[in-house]
């Protein structure tokens, strides 16, 4: 079994023989709560429990792709980090659903339709594997219930062009991710007092659905679509330096939120107790320039956003802004919450598949690919390896991306470069967007029959521009 695993790491390309899915029968403190759900790798993976055991090995750091194939030859792939956890806090989760119509025509025939669509998950946790576990196990059942809620509207009448119905098509669909997301943070916090502490985690989904492909990202995790060496954002990181209008702001107009120790105010460099009485620059929440004040005692109190770039922190602590749980986490001051100034919502992004050829592919990682990895690099080493494999091309370029930056081992783990490596838990996805576009093409060919078998000038959402 243990040479089976080893066949996994990075450079091997076939799939693993297992089964199983987590360990069984782990021990806790039987004064504290049970978690919501065992530890495991992705059920896609197929590892038994001794190949889970094997996938935290922080010393070897083996590069993990799954046992059998993913819908489309999807590519995925995933290490653990270098030790700054026991476990690997990434989950990441894929679902194949159907939402189905019965539609009668003009004629009085009624004809049932089924509308297909593709559900990928990742999560990246921290404070522990409860939050992440517990949105690879959920979210996409509260994704799918919000989508059977709204699909008499999301389906189109394809007989009727320029339906009144098919112009929010797309606000549905947005609509059902982001209260999807909020539920899911919510049902967090219902548990907090049922099962053990299930810390946070970031959230990045992506849903293919009648021709378009909707990702919806909260926290850093990123999704990036690529063509040969050029590629094309679908998410923005949320961290406190690129949120920190907004967290600033709410702590400007709730007081209340800063305890003691904060403040909404932004300075230059932290203010001194021996700089009171001097002049320092200042500026507010909602101010664009800089002003200037005489230092009080007040004006000692940290601002509420301290450090910049990847060493930025919400309140010292925290350096996501977005994602799910996190409900008991306070500052390492005096416990203050932070949670409101956290938020479940996403940004969502859509992109028409329709122009889409066998060379795009839609590549979504964790932090730890792309903290050490830009977009430019990602689209390379993808191009690279798609050419280079003749099978489970997919497969491959996942694998290299998390080669990639996991680097190698030394003293420590470097890059090719020299440069540091990735130190922490790296997931990654490689999806090929045509299956999709061809997927969509046969589904109007069934539902928009015209005489010359012809769907090409069917129009079929109202739609000619991607939005972003």
């Amino acid at each position: 079994m243990f040479n089976r695993f080893r066949s996994a790491v990075i450079g091997a390309v076939s799939g693993l023989e297992t089964n199983g899915s987590a360990i069984e029968g782990t021990q806790y403190n039987k004064t504290t709560l049970a978690p919501k759900f065992p530890y495991g790798r992705p059920h896609f993976l197929g590892l038994g429990d001794d190949e889970v055991q094997m996938s935290a090995d922080h010393k070897l750091r083996p590069v993990i792709h799954p046992s059998k194939p993913l819908p489309y030859e999807t590519g995925y792939a995933e290490c653990v980090n270098a030790g700054k956890s026991r476990w690997n806090e990434d989950q990441a989760v894929y679902r194949q659903g159907v939402l189905s119509k019965t539609i009668q025509n003009e004629t009085g025939t009624v004809n049932k339709f089924s509308i297909p669509y593709t559900y990928y998950g990742i999560f990246d946790g921290h404070a522990g594997v409860g939050a992440a576990l517990c949105a690879a196990n959920q979210l996409h059942h509260i994704i799918h219930e919000k989508l059977v809620d709204a699909q008499d509207d999301i389906w189109i009448d394809f007989n009727k062009k320029n339906s009144a119905k098919t112009k929010p098509r797309d606000l549905l669909i947005i609509g059902a991710l982001e209260s999807a997301f909020t539920e899911m943070d919510q049902l967090l916090l219902e548990d907090r007092n049922k099962y053990q502490a299930a810390g946070g985690c970031t959230a990045l989904v992506a849903l293919f659905i009648l021709g378009k492909l909707y990702i919806a990202n909260a926290g850093d995790s990123r999704a990036i679509i690529c063509k040969d060496d050029k590629f094309i954002p679908m998410s923005m990181d949320f961290t406190p330096e690129n949120e920190k209008d907004r967290i600033r702001r709410l702590a400007q107009d709730q007081p209340i939120l800063l305890g003691k120790d904060f403040t909404s105010k932004e300075y230059l460099a932290q203010p001194k107790s021996s700089d009171l009485g001097k002049t320092v620059m200042f500026r507010d929440a909602y101010m664009k320039g800089w002003a200037y004040k005489t230092l009080q005692p007040d004006d000692l109190k940290i601002s509420v956003i301290t450090g910049q770039g990847k060493r930025s922190r919400v309140m010292g602590t925290i350096g996501v802004t977005r994602g799910f749980g996190d409900h008991d986490l306070t500052d390492i001051y005096r416990k203050t919450p932070i949670k409101p100034f956290l938020s479940s919502h996403p940004e969502v992004q859509v992109h028409k598949i329709e122009s889409t050829d066998d060379k795009e592919v839609l590549i979504m990682g964790t932090d730890g690919l792309w903290d050490v990895t830009d977009g430019y690099k990602a689209a390379e080493i993808v191009s690279k390896s798609v050419n280079a494999f003749e099978d489970k091309k997919y497969v491959g370029a996942a694998t290299c991306l998390v080669g990639y930056a996991r680097g190698s081992l030394t003293n420590s783990w470097h890059l090719k470069s020299g440069k540091p490596a990735s130190c922490d838990d790296i997931s990654v996805f490689v999806i090929p967007m045509l299956p999709y576009k061809l997927e969509y093409q046969e589904l109007v060919k069934k539902c928009v029959p015209n005489e010359n078998n012809d769907t090409s000038t069917n129009n079929i959402d109202g739609h000619t521009n991607n939005v972003h």
